[in-house]
């Protein structure tokens, strides 16, 4: 998520923004921060203007992502108890990790996720972290408008009163997502500032919460065991705990609710871009700002989860609209669920195109002032790409995998944490104190994730069995 505008003032002001004042400011703890307001880190060339609601909308948006739909399956593989455990694990390391982020920011001046790593390491360390970004939200757009591509023709389906898809152009995926990238998500992607698309980031959140609103609703309309509509197969032999509710449970596709936990949570690159835009942008504004997104989807995400396994039980799918059009295809509010949430994956789309775009800008165009040529190229080609993948790939559950096991834990673990390391000055903090220690402990667990994810991927491509690691 970015502002235009960081792309043009991180280009040649990385190393003159003056410090977060030398204030030994990580005697602070972990969540709250002290922030010293007359020593206020501010860029000259650019006074933010968003507010504090807004930048957290937008960091919601952010947040939440394709991965709210298999929420409910990693639920019915790890039981109640165990992920809201896990879920609680993963949005407070989440918060850990943006307070690392503010911290390093604070301590050089910089507000744009790739220059902490040209702070921290140099040049490759600058390359390797746009890379991260660019495919971890390349992936991350790339899942959106395959969402758009299954949904929207099953949607226009529905609205035609059809019970089977035609050849028709119009109920052609590829077709529909091309439009729709030309009409809705490219005047978005031009925009030159974040903020303006708060607007959008709102709606999108409203969209989302009536999704979350429906799935409470029909957790009371469902009967289980479920009674199966028309053209599905339905086994007659019910098991006992069909429709039990388990609260500790550990099977084979357990392994993958951390993945799919993770990279529900990841918008670690939004939060130094949202924090240039905020007005009267201190850490600790901007760190209530990442709490207050991360405990809304929290919740969100859990009550998704819950309402959604107690409503299929075992019978639970990976994606959960498809569970309910099993019940009945053309249930009216299941269509404008499925509508809602169109809505809100479109919607994301540009605001997840802006970091790739300053990434790419930083590695290609480093010290230029913004150029509106560069800007809308820039979206043409990321677009032109992304809709490429999507048509010509019929099945990039293995990409996302691979990218999504390897830059979710990057985003999250290792890349702060290593940043923390390096950039905070021994002399405020040595190695062997608390706060380094910690850091390093939180890089480690990253490494250890990104480890597991990969094995448990290779074991399923040498198994042969396609899971659905969800996505974000």
């Amino acid at each position: 998520m970015e502002l235009q505008k960081l792309s043009i003032g991180n280009h040649h002001h990385d190393d003159a923004v003056p410090a977060e004042g030398g204030i030994p400011a990580e005697e602070e703890m972990f969540l709250p921060h002290k922030s010293d307001g007359s020593k206020r880190p501010q860029f000259t060339d650019f006074e933010g203007k968003t507010s504090f609601g807004m930048s957290v909308f937008n960091l919601s948006n952010a947040i939440m992502g394709s991965g709210i739909l298999g929420l409910s399956y990693a639920m019915s593989n790890t039981g109640i108890v165990l992920f809201l455990i896990l879920l609680t694990c993963i949005a407070a390391l989440s918060c850990y990790s943006v307070h690392l982020l503010l911290r390093s920011a604070g301590v050089v001046g910089i507000r744009a996720y790739e220059q902490l790593g040209m702070r921290a390491f140099g040049h490759p360390g600058k390359i390797v972290a746009a890379i991260v970004i660019t495919l971890h939200n390349i992936g991350a757009m790339s899942s959106y408008l395959f969402i758009v591509k299954s949904e929207l023709p099953l949607v226009i389906q529905a609205f035609l009163g059809q019970t089977s898809s035609s050849d028709d152009w119009f109920m052609n995926g590829n077709y529909l997502i091309i439009i729709v990238t030309v009409g809705i998500i490219l005047p978005l992607a031009l925009m030159k500032h974040l903020g303006y698309l708060g607007y959008t980031s709102g709606f999108s959140l409203s969209c989302m919460v009536f999704f979350l609103s429906a799935v409470i609703y029909k957790k009371f309309n469902i009967a289980c065991p479920l009674e199966v509509f028309g053209n599905y197969s339905v086994t007659t032999d019910i098991s006992e705990d069909a429709c039990a509710v388990k609260y500790l449970t550990i099977n084979q596709e357990t392994a993958y609710t951390i993945p799919i936990l993770a990279f529900a949570f990841v918008c670690h690159p939004e939060v130094l871009p949202i924090y240039t835009e905020l007005s009267n942008p201190t850490k600790r504004r901007m760190q209530n700002i990442g709490n207050v997104s991360i405990l809304g989807m929290f919740i969100m995400y859990f009550l998704t989860a819950t309402f959604g396994y107690l409503t299929f039980y075992g019978n639970t799918e990976a994606e959960l609209l498809h569970t309910y059009s099993k019940v009945d295809p053309l249930d009216t509010l299941i269509l404008c669920v499925r509508l809602a949430v169109l809505v809100a994956v479109t919607l994301t789309v540009p605001v997840v195109l802006f970091p790739i775009r300053r990434a790419l800008l930083q590695l290609l165009f480093p010290g230029k002032p913004f150029h509106w040529l560069r800007h809308i190229a820039i979206a043409l080609c990321l677009l032109f790409v992304v809709n490429l993948l999507v048509i010509l790939v019929p099945n990039i559950r293995d990409i996302f995998g691979i990218t999504g096991a390897t830059t979710a834990p990057s985003l999250i673990f290792i890349l702060p944490g290593l940043f923390y390391i390096r950039i905070v000055p021994t002399d405020q903090e040595p190695m062997n104190s608390r706060p380094k220690i910690q850091a390093a402990c939180f890089t480690a667990l990253g490494f250890i994730f990104m480890s597991m994810s990969l094995t448990f991927i290779g074991i399923d491509w040498m198994t042969g069995e396609k899971r659905n690691l969800g996505g974000h």
